[in-house]
């Protein structure tokens, strides 16, 4: 019996790919926009003797700059992934980055195995591509939960800022002041558009929209009916945290109580391809009698189809709306 250390190889790779991509991001751009430390990006770069006016366009500049739709839904989804993790890459230079990574695959995979090319030419478009979303994927999701957790602190510091007369411009500089990055210099970002004649709903809708969060546009659209209608913002948005913190903890808990059904799931849909990894790994040729049937290949397709719809049925179950 001969064994096959192929499988293992392409997982590395795959591997390799995700740290290469990380380490050209941080190399390239690490110690200029590196957001993802607990310090305050707005008041580092005023503690530099930067004027605020250069700061404001510095932060602008940061930001993910394709703002429109792209005509494939993966252009879009790619653009949504770069605003919410507020990389600064253009949508176009991360495709060329995926499609050099995958080149890169195809020639490691060519070094290291004795696959054909078409094997090799999967392989590499999966690693690259799929690498690379996956690690913006990322980023993106552990930004907005940063977010998240971070909103209801800071509402009950813009509260207090306007209980003492603060204008509410004033009391978000004050809270994005005090609240450490992602949240921090987002809201004073906000609020130094707002010192510069820009709608404070308008500013706070759009930040909204950009990291996709239901609780940030709840804050806007009381900002927005308070500037229309008048009324205590204060007391409006000490009942907007109540609900944030309510609805928080209710999201937690469902998510520890779905966490038992989205590992099965996991289990189940990745058991079958870890098996069959492990047969090919400690026995290559235990295929080979069924390879050459006309209906080995179409059944595997079936199967691997059923175990996609598995993973996205069981995402679908488990994914609550709170």
């Amino acid at each position: 019996m001969t064994t096959t250390i192929s499988p293992l190889i392409y997982v590395a790779i795959f591997g390799a790919v995700l740290l290469l991509f990380a380490g050209i991001y941080l190399l390239a751009f690490g110690k200029s926009i590196e957001r993802s430390s607990t310090l305050n990006r707005r008041i580092d770069l005023i503690e530099k003797s930067r004027a605020k006016k250069d700061v404001l366009e510095q932060l602008r500049k940061d930001r993910a700059s394709d703002k429109g739709k792209g005509g494939l839904p993966i252009i879009g989804t790619l653009q949504d992934n770069l605003r919410k993790a507020n990389l600064s890459l253009s949508v176009r230079t991360l495709i060329v980055i995926m499609i050099g990574l995958s080149g890169a695959s195809v020639v490691l995979l060519g070094i290291f195995t004795a696959a054909d090319l078409g094997l090799r030419s999967v392989v590499g478009v999966a690693a690259g591509f799929g690498g690379v979303y996956l690690w913006v994927s990322g980023r993106a999701k552990k930004r907005i939960g940063a977010i998240e957790e971070q909103l209801p602190e800071a509402i009950d510091l813009i509260v207090r800022s306007l209980r003492v007369g603060h204008p509410l411009a004033a009391a978000l500089a004050m809270a994005g002041d005090e609240m450490p990055d992602p949240l921090g210099t987002e809201l004073a970002l906000i609020s130094d558009e707002i010192s510069y004649g820009r709608d404070a709903g308008e500013a706070l809708a759009d930040f909204a929209e950009r990291v996709d969060l239901q609780d940030l546009r709840f804050l806007s659209v009381a900002v927005m009916i308070q500037q229309r209608s008048g009324g205590n913002l204060a007391e409006i948005l000490d009942g907007l945290s109540k609900v944030v913190r309510a609805r928080f903890k209710l999201s937690r808990r469902v998510r520890a109580m779905t966490a038992e059904a989205k590992w099965s799931g996991m289990f189940l849909s990745g058991f079958p391809i870890a098996a069959m990894l492990a047969i090919q790994l400690l026995k290559p040729d235990y295929y080979d009698v069924v390879k050459e049937h006309p209906l080995f290949m179409p059944l595997t397709v079936v199967v691997f189809g059923f175990l996609v719809l598995n993973i996205l049925y069981m995402r679908k179950m488990t994914d609550i709306k709170i």
